[in-house]
């Protein structure tokens, strides 16, 4: 189900998505990695619903958040140091528990035969974003793909946004941004673009009250969703 109808949306040239929580539930996986490290430091491990409610910063705020969760919390060169080693052990566990959320590569397939421009914008590092995009075969669809450590400021800021659209020859006005959490909103308002949010994700904040132009259920409701969205464009009789 669909619900609100914000902003008017053209019919898109480019659609831009996030990846954790969005294309993937990379959780588990994030979970491992969190758990491995907290285990190097005799910490108890956090559950999966705890490392869930810490991601959508990048990797350096997931460190941050699962110190400060475990009662350790760690500042200046310590947290250097931890996200020092937080860095292999974060590319062992990339695809090994990590799924496809429901519908995307229906979806995907769906935009790439209309002619629909495709790229993700992610906190997560530019090369654990591509590697996890091709252990899924879903690299073929996309135009753009840009990590966190490809621009300056991370989402909420709008850089990643900005320069995926770059990357496809898109301008913001054409095109609309899909995600989950309140960064995906507040990075594509600043960028002037639509935006759509999934249920079901990591977000702790009902998803209907982050801001969106639309919600769905599922990416298999993307395609009835933007249309709402258009239709809501045209000029009323």
């Amino acid at each position: 189900m669909n619900v609100g109808v914000g902003r008017p949306l053209r019919s898109p040239k480019a659609i831009l998505f996030d990846l954790d929580g969005t294309l993937v539930d990379s959780a588990p996986d994030l979970a491992a990695a969190v758990n491995e490290l907290l285990a190097g430091r005799d910490l108890p491990p956090l559950r999966l619903e705890q490392v869930k409610a810490m991601i959508g910063g990048g990797v350096r705020k997931l460190v941050e958040r699962a110190f400060a969760a475990s009662g350790t919390p760690l500042l200046g060169s310590a947290l250097e140091e931890a996200i020092r080693v937080m860095a292999p052990i974060y590319r062992r566990h990339l695809t090994g528990l990590t799924k496809l959320m429901p519908g995307v590569r229906e979806v995907l397939t769906h935009f790439h035969l209309s002619g629909i421009a495709m790229g993700v914008v992610t906190n997560k590092p530019q090369l654990a974003a591509r590697e996890i995009l091709l252990h899924f075969g879903l690299t073929e669809y996309l135009g753009a793909i840009v990590g966190g450590d490809a621009v300056t400021y991370l989402k909420p800021a709008p850089d990643a946004l900005l320069l995926a659209l770059d990357q496809l020859q898109v301008e913001p006005r054409d095109t609309l941004m899909v995600g989950d959490s309140s960064a995906d909103v507040a990075a594509a308002r600043a960028a002037g673009i639509p935006v759509i949010l999934l249920r079901g994700s990591y977000t702790q904040i009902p998803v209907e009250e982050l801001g969106a132009d639309l919600v769905c259920d599922s990416l298999l409701d993307l395609p009835s969703a933007m249309q709402r969205l258009q239709d809501a464009a045209l000029p009323q009789a």
